[in-house]
């Protein structure tokens, strides 16, 4: 292809992604795009203010992220980043074994299914017995990573999918502790997995995509304050 024909399919390629800096979901896509190079627009959403644009783009659930590339909408972070992974080739994200691969969605399902669910119960209540339930199952979902974790990253030497699904421990776990008062993810606990969140946080492409952590602290402050109070 000569180098005019080159630029045209460049030019022709357009990536725009809808998010919020606070949504780790988000962040799991920028990191994906960010690992394979893709240059893409962002598009920031307002949290109870979605946009048009947004809704037509995700009308079933109505939620960031959502990635358009040329014009063509795909929504669910997890499902987004398996769709960059086969669209941009270099950097692979998920294995090439078909085995390792069903093992990484495996744990970033269990990862969304397991571990999220727990700590919202946790979070999301005032209620002592639904608090100690959601800090029963942290921990156990937590050991069950904390064995899982055989080298420096869940995807080996380089950054996989089950670690930049698990960015929500990584860097959002220990804020949702700090705020509620609990310590739930230590060294002493899972020495494993806490190393692995700190070279996770301090990978240069990570680094670069996390939002402030105050910034975050305090917007997840007031979203739970709002949460509580509404449920009262």
């Amino acid at each position: 292809m000569s180098n005019w024909s080159t630029t045209m399919a460049s030019n022709k390629e357009e990536v725009k992604l809808f998010g919020m800096k606070a949504s780790p979901f988000v962040c799991r896509v920028e990191i994906a795009l960010k690992l394979k190079g893709v240059e893409y627009k962002y598009e920031v959403e307002k949290f109870q203010n979605l946009s048009d644009t947004l809704i037509n783009y995700n009308p079933v659930y109505k939620k960031v992220p959502v990635l358009v590339h040329n014009d063509k909408p795909i929504a669910e972070s997890l499902v987004i980043i398996e769709y960059i992974d086969e669209t941009w080739k270099q950097n692979p994200i998920l294995p090439s074994d078909p085995s390792k691969r069903a093992l990484a969605r495996f744990w970033s399902k269990f990862i969304d299914d397991k571990w999220l669910d727990a700590i919202i119960k946790v979070s999301s209540t005032l209620d002592e017995k639904e608090i100690e339930k959601g800090i029963e199952e942290t921990e156990v979902a937590l050991q069950f990573l904390e064995g899982e974790l055989k080298d420096k990253f869940f995807g080996g030497e380089e950054i996989g999918l089950v670690d930049i699904t698990g960015v929500f421990i990584s860097f959002w776990l220990p804020i949702v502790q700090e705020v509620i008062g609990l310590k739930l993810f230590t060294s002493e606990k899972f020495p494993k997995l806490y190393n692995w969140s700190q070279d996770f946080n301090n990978h240069p492409i990570v680094k670069e995509i996390l939002p402030p952590r105050l910034e975050t602290l305090l917007a997840f402050e007031r979203s739970r304050s709002e949460s509580l109070a509404a449920s009262k």
